[in-house]
């Protein structure tokens, strides 16, 4: 396996990181590793080994690989996942799961399949973006120690203070959308991860993303809405709107966003690009 590159963030992967290393150099002996202190030593590694790598295999969560995915979309070279993040919610679309022998086989296999980017101001993004509540708990989250128990905590803590943001747009159909929101959501893949489904219907190869709109809904209802999301039930739900686009312009009243899980501010005006077919996966 010459060709193929193992970038490990510790800093997501945690206790994850090192069986999995040790594991890996029993099989592989010669694997080229790199651990990242940072994207942009994630950035140089990349590039100097464009020339003998085909295969750059993300160790884990979603920023991890939509760092990785940054450096090679719209070009030949591939993507492959071993998830060591705390959501993981791209990986479980693109069916990659903890086992390294899998891995191995789908990688000698090289089948690939190609599938949908989009931009966020210029900003990749390959799973779901958000801004609203969920930016404002993606910043507050980053102050844990992550898990998916602090995310709950942030979370309710975060919606019992939490004011609506004021969002207006007009569709690619000419409807105009505008008033006040929880949250707005940009799925290119159905699942924040932890098999949360926030736009069941979303497809990642479609040439489209799901705007989600979520309007402020009461704590009460907080249990419907939870159970509706981790059993693919809120394309129906009263509290949602799911509008799909190739591309939006939107005015929003806050800089808070996330982008695969990751704080990031974005001022508004805000332009929302899909890239059709741009990243090659591994199947």
């Amino acid at each position: 396996m010459e060709n193929v590159a193992f970038i490990i963030n510790p800093f997501s992967a945690k206790k994850n990181y090192e069986p999995f290393f040790e594991a890996l150099k029993q099989k592989i002996p010669e694997a080229k590793v790199y651990i990242s202190e940072s994207i942009n030593g994630t950035f140089e590694f990349i590039e100097s080994h464009w020339e003998t790598v085909d295969i750059f295999v993300a160790v884990g969560g979603d920023g991890t690989i939509s760092t990785v995915a940054q450096k090679i979309i719209n070009t030949d070279r591939i993507l492959a996942i071993y998830p060591a993040g705390s959501g993981n919610g791209f990986s479980k679309e693109t069916h990659f799961n903890a086992d390294l022998d899998e891995l191995l086989r789908k990688i000698k296999a090289r089948k690939i399949k190609c599938v949908d980017t989009f931009t966020v101001n210029g900003k990749l993004s390959i799973n779901v973006s958000g801004t609203g509540f969920d930016g404002k708990v993606a910043k507050e989250f980053e102050k844990t120690t992550r898990g998916f128990k602090n995310y709950i905590k942030v979370s309710l803590k975060t919606y019992l203070s939490y004011k609506p943001i004021n969002i207006n747009f007009i569709s690619q159909n000419l409807h105009k959308y505008s008033g006040e929101y929880l949250m707005l959501n940009v799925a290119n893949t159905r699942q924040f991860g932890n098999n949360a489904y926030i736009a069941p219907k979303a497809s990642k190869s479609d040439g489209l993303v799901d705007l989600v709109l979520v309007r402020k809904f009461p704590l009460r209802y907080a249990p419907v809405f939870a159970y509706k999301m981790f059993t693919k039930k809120l394309e129906d739900d009263q509290y949602i709107t799911y509008v799909p686009v190739r591309e939006a312009n939107l005015e929003i009243s806050t800089t808070n966003w996330h982008l695969d899980g990751e704080y990031t501010r974005i001022e508004s005006p805000v332009r929302i690009v899909v890239q059709p077919k741009s990243l090659n996966i591994l199947q």
